[in-house]
């Protein structure tokens, strides 16, 4: 079973997220803010981290680039949830170190494309 780390800060979003991602059977595991998704990452060893850029404590840019450049999670997919959905926004998060962007509100179908898609990257 794939394991998934959600960042999200926003109950709404995480839950409508990880319940439809477990009913999919996906392992979900939860952060809610850039500093509680690094220990996760670190601790639980995600297939793929789904990382909101919007977060408290510590934003999902920062998280982005400290996942990227750790050894223990430089190889995990990351994929940037964000409202921010401007000419250059995509670009910017993948400068940040996420390896795919998803522009909210979620599509969740095309959310599974990337996953999958990630997910084949991540066992090459």
């Amino acid at each position: 079973m794939p394991k998934i780390l959600l960042v999200e800060d926003h109950e709404e979003i995480w839950d409508f997220l990880s319940r439809r991602l477990k009913r999919r059977g996906f392992e979900v595991i939860l952060a809610t803010d850039g500093q509680e998704g690094l220990v996760k990452a670190r601790a639980e060893r995600p297939d793929v981290v789904l990382l909101d850029m919007n977060l408290p404590v510590m934003d999902g840019w920062t998280a982005a680039g400290i996942l990227k450049g750790d050894h223990q999670t430089a190889s995990v997919p990351v994929i940037a949830l964000t409202a921010h959905a401007m000419s250059g926004d995509r670009e910017k998060a993948l400068a940040a170190g996420c390896d795919d962007y998803h522009p909210k509100p979620v599509d969740f179908s095309r959310l599974l494309t990337q996953i999958d898609a990630a997910l084949g990257r991540a066992r090459a």
